[in-house]
């Protein structure tokens, strides 16, 4: 009876066993082969380069046209002050025949229509 009831725990004992060790492996194994990615020998993947190659030339394209929209708004911003100033000093002037005429931006005598340094 001894002899049975001992069969029975190692059989049992043996079965959670090997599924236990088998769960662990199996969640193991699965664990290390995700997202693994091997460069066989070595050599780069020459599709890799090229994609970087692209984002790198499309990187660029994009800093130089936004480096030449920033130049633009600083020379049409540099262009508004400057006729800022001189309207100015063109509604500041002495000369009373002096006016700002504001589709040219200058400074024009009102009775030859000249431009005027005020």
């Amino acid at each position: 009876m001894i002899n049975i009831f001992t069969k029975k725990k190692v059989t049992g004992t043996l079965l959670f066993l090997s599924l236990f060790f088998g769960l662990s492996v199996s969640s193991f194994s699965s664990v290390a082969s995700t997202n693994v990615t091997i460069n066989g020998n070595g050599y780069e993947n020459s599709l890799d380069k090229e994609q970087a190659r692209q984002l790198k030339e499309d990187w660029d394209q994009k800093r130089d046209l936004r480096s030449q929209v920033n130049e633009r708004e600083k020379i049409e911003f540099n262009k508004l002050d400057k006729a800022i100033d001189e309207r100015d000093a063109c509604l500041k002037s002495a000369n009373i025949y002096a006016y700002w005429e504001s589709e040219t931006r200058r400074c024009l005598d009102s009775n030859t229509g000249r431009p005027v340094n005020p």
